[in-house]
């Protein structure tokens, strides 16, 4: 089964609401698909995280490499782009487009031989996997705390038991925020804050210390990524347990930050980790070191079914009957990629995602939806 073409999709929404993180300012929606022809006439999909451009940039460099080869040679690939590229970025847009290849290599092998791609990686654990909102980003013009308590109650009004704020606009917003969005919620909704690294570690404690109370799941991202030794001192420093690991690529850059002891929560993106090949040798690290994996998601409905699809190999830690699933990030942002671009769209199901069981990634794509949202040129 031999590499005949690979393609690249751009899609692109500009929102009519942009919203804002910590970080970055969203006045669009941007993704990039990768696709992958055999000669057999098979099809592979997979998505890259992060910029569409650089990403495509690094794809279409590596597409001679990759033309010829057997399709079903997915660690080989794998390595062979890695070194090729290592010099250009061990970490980021390498990873990243690395990452869209492997995951189309990956439907691939599973259109090939007739079963679900999560049965190649090893077998699922759980087939339904409980869901979380992500949102409560700041809505720009709005009043923050009024439209966060807007949103984070359509959440539980939809069947959520899980919510995802963002925080990082400042200590004394963010606190009255959150505080607000506990009394909103109730007790027995969880949930969680993002800051998408906009503090340092002396505010991002504060913030932790003084909402001590309002039962938090994890406090994502506190600090910059790079700042491994901020995220040791916040675990003693603050009560809440501490997640991030979206932009630690590769299993070299994630070793690297369990070896310091940096969170106790992992959140490894097939997207951007180095796709669904290097994902499951992270388990593995997360195994070693003692540590939650719980994936961070954002893309179309290839991502998501990739992203499903690891989920349902996910290990059970402690490895007994009552290990609940690790929850599935959802977002609920503007995103008309997330549900058009497929047959059947992910839906909630009574708070549950169904890992999809057809072949490969079990996703079809429809290719006018692809041609809709592509950008003018």
């Amino acid at each position: 089964m031999k590499i005949t073409q690979i393609t690249t999709h751009h899609l692109s929404h500009t929102l009519e609401k942009p919203f804002e993180s910590a970080s970055m300012t969203f006045t669009s929606r941007e993704h990039l698909l990768v696709e992958i022809h055999c000669d057999n006439g098979l099809i592979g999909w997979g998505e890259c995280l992060g910029n569409r451009i650089v990403n495509d940039a690094f794809i279409k460099a590596m597409t001679p490499l990759l033309i010829g080869k057997n399709a079903l040679d997915i660690e080989p690939i794998w390595l062979m782009l890695y070194h090729t590229f290592r010099d250009q970025g061990q970490r980021g847009a390498t990873i990243n487009a690395i990452s869209g290849i492997d995951i189309a290599l990956w439907d691939l092998a599973g259109k090939f031989h007739q079963c679900p791609t999560y049965q190649l990686m090893g077998g699922a654990f759980r087939t339904r996997i409980p869901a979380y909102a992500t949102g409560g980003f700041r809505m720009i013009g709005e009043d923050r705390i009024e439209s966060l308590i807007n949103e984070v109650s359509g959440y539980k009004n939809q069947g959520f038991e899980a919510v995802k704020i963002k925080i990082g606009f400042g200590v004394d917003l963010d606190v009255a925020s959150i505080k607000a969005v506990r009394q909103s919620l109730g007790p027995d909704i969880e949930l969680m804050i993002d800051a998408n690294h906009g503090y340092d570690h002396i505010d991002a404690a504060r913030v932790a210390n003084q909402v001590g109370d309002c039962n938090i799941l994890w406090f994502e991202e506190p600090v910059v990524p790079e700042a491994l030794s901020s995220y040791n001192k916040l675990r003693t420093t603050q009560p809440i347990p501490l997640a991030g690991g979206e932009t630690w690529h590769s299993r070299w850059g994630i070793n690297e930050a369990l070896k310091q002891n940096t969170v106790d929560i992992l959140q490894p993106d097939v997207c951007g980790v180095g796709g669904l090949s290097e994902a499951k040798k992270i388990l593995t690290l997360c195994d070693v070191h003692g540590v939650r994996c719980v994936p961070h998601v954002w893309g179309t409905s290839i991502a998501l079914a990739a992203s499903l699809h690891f989920h349902a190999i996910i290990p059970p830690s402690p490895p007994s009957p009552g290990s609940a699933s690790p929850r599935f990030e959802f977002d609920q942002t503007h995103n008309p990629f997330r549900s058009s671009i497929v047959t059947t769209p992910f839906t909630l199901d009574h708070g549950y995602l169904n890992v999809p069981n057809g072949h490969g990634l079990g996703i079809n794509i429809i290719r006018e939806e692809l041609a809709k949202h592509a950008p003018q040129q």
